[in-house]
């Protein structure tokens, strides 16, 4: 019989963030692999347009409007996903936000705008995971725990002080979280990208001084795609990563070792 650890027919994937860039890349590559797919956004425009995406792989999906900064919502949202689909074998903590430019300066910084990020990146993430988790050790089976955070985390975002807290304290989390929750059979990683082209770095992109100082030191001389993600993802999500836990998987073309 052929290997088949990455076929992740029967399963079922949650994505935060799902309608569009990372988050998007790992929803269609966790469908094209078999799994049923939930994504969770806020824009219903975009995640209409995710989900016709993510149901031309011939698989179930759901798109839901959920704010992971609001607990109560992600208990309602999480409590749909499950009667929809029955339950939930790896959940993606993937919803985040950018810090606005014209308050990213850490000495003028509103508590308002520190606040704003914190409560999606990083109360956003504790809400969804304490789900998942919740629901993950009281069945049979186990799971997958996955949180996206950034190069920010390790390398300094002077001029985003707060969105790089968020990230490096993600990394914490899922560290404790692939320790204590092991005994479960539930592993807990991170996603870590660099320069990638999403809508959160598009007007970045486009300011030609920024591409031209940033993009040559990329080795691989291109910025990242949300498909640079999509084998990742799967193999997180699959009986494959059974006994890999409680790592942070850089993606960004070396741009860290350059």
């Amino acid at each position: 019989m052929a290997y088949q650890p990455f076929d992740l027919t029967g399963k079922v994937a949650l994505i935060t963030g799902g309608n569009s860039g990372i988050g998007l890349g790992f929803a269609e590559a966790l469908a094209q692999a078999g799994a049923d797919v939930c994504i969770w956004g806020t824009n219903p425009d975009k995640n209409a347009a995710a989900l016709e995406q993510l149901q031309s792989h011939g698989g179930k999906a759901a798109a839901q409007i959920c704010n992971v900064g609001d607990q109560a919502a992600v208990k309602a949202a999480f409590a749909e996903t499950l009667a929809n689909f029955g339950r939930v074998d790896s959940c993606f903590a993937n919803a985040g936000v950018s810090g606005r430019s014209d308050q990213s300066n850490f000495t003028d910084m509103p508590v308002e705008e520190w606040h704003r990020v914190t409560n999606v990146n990083l109360d956003g993430a504790f809400f969804t995971l304490q789900a998942a988790a919740k629901h993950m050790t009281e069945r049979e089976g186990g799971g997958r725990l996955v949180g996206t955070t950034s190069l920010s985390a390790m390398e300094g975002a002077p001029r985003g002080i707060h969105y790089a807290a968020t990230k490096g304290a993600l990394v914490s989390i899922m560290i404790s979280l692939g320790v204590g929750l092991a005994r479960y059979g539930i592993t807990a990683n991170t996603v870590m990208p660099g320069w990638i082209e999403t809508p959160m770095t598009e007007n970045a992109f486009n300011w030609d001084k920024f591409a031209a100082a940033v993009k040559p030191r990329i080795p691989m001389r291109r910025w990242g795609e949300k498909e640079d993600f999509g084998g990742l993802a799967v193999y997180l999500a699959s009986d494959a990563s059974a006994y890999h836990s409680g790592d942070n998987f850089i993606i960004d073309g070396a741009y860290n070792k350059f």
